[in-house]
């Protein structure tokens, strides 16, 4: 089954996970996830077997490199402020 999932909810999918977690280890427990991002989606567990660690230790290491792996855009338009009223 797929989970389709909000960009601000990855940290709940990688904290799943047991660590220390190999990257192919991680890309097949999140193979199953697709991400909604402001300019489309992206399949988790693929986004991590492209990153460049082969072993993650904590679940910040994976996160901090996955989000590293985002497009300009995948958050919103580029210099949009989330706390500007």
């Amino acid at each position: 089954m797929t989970r389709t999932i909000k960009l601000s909810r990855v940290e709940s999918v990688l904290s799943a996970l047991e660590y220390p977690i190999s990257r192919t280890e991680a890309a097949n427990g999140c193979d199953d996830v697709t991400v909604l991002l402001a300019d489309g989606e992206m399949n988790l567990g693929a986004t991590i077997e492209e990153l460049g660690s082969d072993r993650f230790e904590t679940e910040e290491d994976l996160e901090m490199e996955v989000f590293s792996q985002l497009p300009v855009g995948a958050v919103g338009e580029p210099g949009q402020s989330e706390g500007d009223a």
